[in-house]
């Protein structure tokens, strides 16, 4: 399953899916014809597989704690067995971020972050992939359009790969995605800084996609580190904060302010918590320092310059905590490796920056999902999950009505502001743009090239 241009949940390598009437069964037709890049058939037990590997290493298998097991009764069939009633599975199951994508079943027991040449089944497969430089795809030949669908949508839909080659090139110089564009290097951009947008504007070539709440602007702390594993300095931080200056410094002006973790245009929205937000109040800062017996303890920023966004939320907050008094340190390194730092150790760091796009973007479980097990981000101590997010959690994946459900995502959020498990800045909008001879382009979470052409 995947999710439409709504963030809506489809079908994707499924013709169709059957859900018993006790909520307890899910069976699931496959498509048939679909091949893998390397030529082979797909079948369920390929399905199996790729479950069978997901409930092992998956970043968020946690999708699976419901289920009791799954099964294959024949080539065609894949039907998954709950120990219990989840009304938010589907939800869950079909979000793309990190999807448990459905790979050849002799992969099944490769280790985590080791499937170094995925086999898929898309409309492109991959040739070859430079990390930090350039990844290349190529139209997959054998690749068989889902004819439940007249166009592409979201991710999944009618999808043909009208051009013979896609290479995504990494460049982080803003100045040189902006002289790309101009000469027609670069057919599509995904960031343009907002400075160069006035000219750009002005060129007859060039058609600009601003799309807006590209991500929440974002800073996790690390309660398992002194001096961040106290409340009251934690509390302290987030008083200190001014909003504004930290976004302006990170979009270049092109942001909104945001409370929280959805975006005021989605059904899960609430400002709850807002009274912790923005508030630039150095004078509360200093009384919760003095509360917490703060004695200069270093507080270190971990960040990176491959995302200025990151970079700049985090040079802006260093200097507001420092005018209060917090002795504020950068740790600068290269995205990739903050991000191991982050995964893999509670020590030599007090906040990772980063932002939140995909999964604000589907929705509220999938983005609070980040905030429990396994892998909460704020780093509970001895990655034992503070009860109450959890058992806010739990309701908003159990609950048996939708409101139910929503009242304890609005207790979730008050719950991670209030105890300042998360502290978000501000929504970015992110304004890409293509050469006006590529049609069929539509701004989305992740640049989609399928069902996409040029004219001439």
């Amino acid at each position: 399953m995947t999710r439409d241009e709504n963030n809506h949940p489809i079908l994707e390598l499924a013709e169709s899916m059957d859900e018993a009437p006790d909520h307890l069964t899910y069976t699931f037709k496959l498509r048939q014809g679909v091949h893998f890049h390397n030529g082979k058939l797909m079948t369920s037990a390929d399905v199996v597989a790729s479950f069978d590997r997901y409930a092992k290493v998956g970043n968020q298998r946690s999708t699976l704690d419901a289920v009791d097991h799954w099964d294959a009764p024949d080539a065609a069939t894949f039907v998954l067995h709950m120990k219990k009633v989840q009304p938010t599975f589907i939800e869950a199951l079909s979000s793309f971020s990190v999807p448990i994508v459905i790979i050849p079943a002799e992969n099944r027991d490769i280790p985590a972050q080791q499937l170094t040449q995925p086999i898929g089944t898309g409309p492109f497969q991959l040739v070859e992939s430079v990390p930090g430089s350039a990844v290349k795809l190529k139209r997959f030949d054998g690749y068989k359009p889902n004819t439940s669908f007249q166009d592409r949508t979201g991710f999944g839909g009618y999808k043909i790969a009208c051009v013979d080659t896609v290479t995504f090139r990494i460049v982080t110089e803003p100045g040189a995605r902006v002289a790309g564009l101009r000469t027609g290097e670069f057919q599509a951009v995904e960031d343009l800084p907002a400075k160069s947008l006035p000219d750009l504007k002005q060129d007859t070539n060039i058609t600009i996609l601003p799309l807006k709440n590209w991500w929440i602007q974002i800073a996790n702390p690390n309660v398992s580190n002194p001096p961040t594993d106290k409340l009251l300095v934690r509390r302290a931080i987030q008083a200190a904060l001014d909003m504004d200056e930290i976004m302006d410094a990170a979009s270049d002006g092109n942001y909104q302010l945001n409370v929280g973790f959805q975006y005021p245009n989605q059904p899960d929205y609430t400002d709850v918590g807002k009274d912790t937000y923005n508030l630039h109040d150095p004078e509360l800062a200093k009384k919760y320092l003095a509360q917490a017996g703060y004695q200069g303890e270093p507080v270190v920023l971990l960040t990176n310059k491959d995302y200025p966004p990151m970079y700049n939320s985090a040079l802006v907050m260093q200097q507001e905590l420092q005018a209060v008094g917090i002795n504020a340190q950068m740790k600068v390194v290269d995205w990739p490796t903050s991000v191991q730092i982050m995964q893999n150790t509670t020590q030599g760091w007090n906040f990772f920056f980063t932002g939140w796009g995909t999964q604000p973007a589907l929705g509220a479980l999938a983005t609070m999902q980040f905030l429990v097990e396994p892998n909460a981000t704020y780093k509970p101590k001895d990655n034992k999950d503070d009860p109450d997010v959890l058992a806010a959690w739990n309701d908003m994946n159990t609950l048996p009505t939708a409101a139910g459900r929503q009242n304890a995502y609005v207790q979730m959020q008050k719950l991670v502001l209030d105890r300042v498990y998360a502290v978000p800045f501000g929504s970015y909008t992110q304004v890409e743009a293509v050469r006006s001879n590529v049609n069929g382009f539509v701004p989305f979470r992740i640049p989609r090239f399928a069902n996409v052409w040029f004219s001439h």
